[in-house]
């Protein structure tokens, strides 16, 4: 535990210095000089010259632990590459999220990444920064953005997210099962996932919703511990099974409540990752069985690998989708050493790495710039 919390506790200071930066607008890397020794032959001439590229990261959420891991991931793929990257997030303020990207069109950026805007405005957003000549990729934002050419959208795979974490469900309850299923709509990864909840439903009559909440706020975890908290109060030990949450900030509050009541019996299914889960997920008679995750560090490193073909010229897909894993408490348990977002490969295999769009010329210029 002493190795978790000092982990924790550096993460947390690299999370309040990179949300300052953030807050304050400021640009948060400068672009790096290049090792001399090292050929560019096999670079493509956008990256050839020294000619400075700039990249703006906007992020509507924050505030979480993955957002920092995404901002993390995005920064630092982009200055391995020589790039000069600065981060915003908006910290779920709609009006700072579009002003943050209108301020930007105004600056001379080579290419966007856009994270978690979910409204039509930011359709009109991307169409603006298209028009205006710069790349773009987008991350878990408005599907409509796919009717801009040139644009490339990532998500999560959300359906294997939420079929892993459900199959899972059903196969520890044998398809025999009262669930509370916690979710809120209007965002596009919570869709999805809602879609492959109700074919589940369809398909095992035995698996049956008694209860649901679900809100998207500043407290949100707060929210759900006393949502929870009272439904539990008005079903019985045994009427409850099972709790799925399509969010790791309902799991949180619910890992929360179902603890302070000693419900021990209500097993927790979950998607998404942090080490504030991991930690959860590890406490002696924590609730929190399964959740199935993409590394949001990695998310953020591939949409930079996308955004920086664009830049040179690439073609690239219209939509990715990242592949995700299933974390099992017990195998974090059995762990010899606390598990956090910086061992969890240990744990899970293949976990944060992928080879996704890391072209020979990314490594050239990796090595460039070391």
């Amino acid at each position: 535990m002493k190795n978790f919390l000092k982990s924790a506790l550096v993460l947390l200071l690299a999370v309040s210095l990179l949300l300052t930066g953030c807050a304050s607008g400021e640009e948060s890397s400068k672009p790096k000089e290049g090792n001399k020794n090292v050929s560019l032959e096999n670079v493509p001439d956008r990256f050839k010259d020294g000619k400075e590229v700039k990249i703006k990261v906007v992020r509507k959420i924050g505030g979480d632990d993955h957002t920092a891991q995404f901002l993390a991931g995005a920064k630092e793929e982009g200055e391995a590459l020589g790039f000069k990257v600065d981060v915003f997030t908006a910290n779920g303020d709609t009006a700072k999220f579009h002003d943050a990207i209108a301020q930007a069109l105004q600056e001379d950026f080579d290419g966007f990444i856009i994270s978690h805007g979910d409204d039509a405005a930011t359709v009109e957003d991307v169409k603006k920064i298209v028009e205006a000549g710069k790349s773009v990729v987008t991350f878990d934002s408005n599907g409509d953005i796919a009717s801009i050419n040139g644009v490339t959208l990532t998500s999560q795979d959300d359906e294997a997210l939420a079929t892993l974490s459900l199959d899972q469900l059903i196969k520890d309850t044998n398809g025999e099962a009262n669930i509370v299923y916690l979710w809120v709509d209007g965002f596009p990864p919570m869709v999805r996932r809602n879609a492959v909840y109700q074919e589940i439903l369809k398909s095992n009559p035995g698996i049956k919703e008694i209860e649901r909440f679900g809100v998207a706020a500043a407290d949100t975890s707060v929210q759900t511990q006393n949502a929870v908290a009272a439904m539990l109060n008005k079903h019985k030990k045994g009427e409850i099974d099972a709790i799925f949450a399509t969010w790791d900030a309902f799991a949180i509050g619910a890992a929360r409540a179902i603890k302070e009541a000693g419900r021990d019996e209500i097993a927790l299914y979950g998607i998404d990752v942090s080490n504030a889960d991991l930690q959860i997920m590890q406490e002696e008679k924590s609730p929190w069985k399964y959740t199935a995750a993409v590394d949001p560090k990695l998310i953020g490193s591939v949409n930079m690998r996308i955004l920086a073909k664009k830049i040179a010229g690439e073609e690239t897909p219209a939509t990715f989708d990242l592949e995700a894993s299933l974390i099992s408490q017990e195998a974090l348990q059995k762990s010899s050493s606390p598990v956090n977002m910086v061992n969890l490969a240990e744990v899970v295999e293949g976990w944060g790495v992928s080879t996704a769009f890391e072209e020979d010329w990314m490594k050239t210029l990796k090595e460039y710039y070391k």
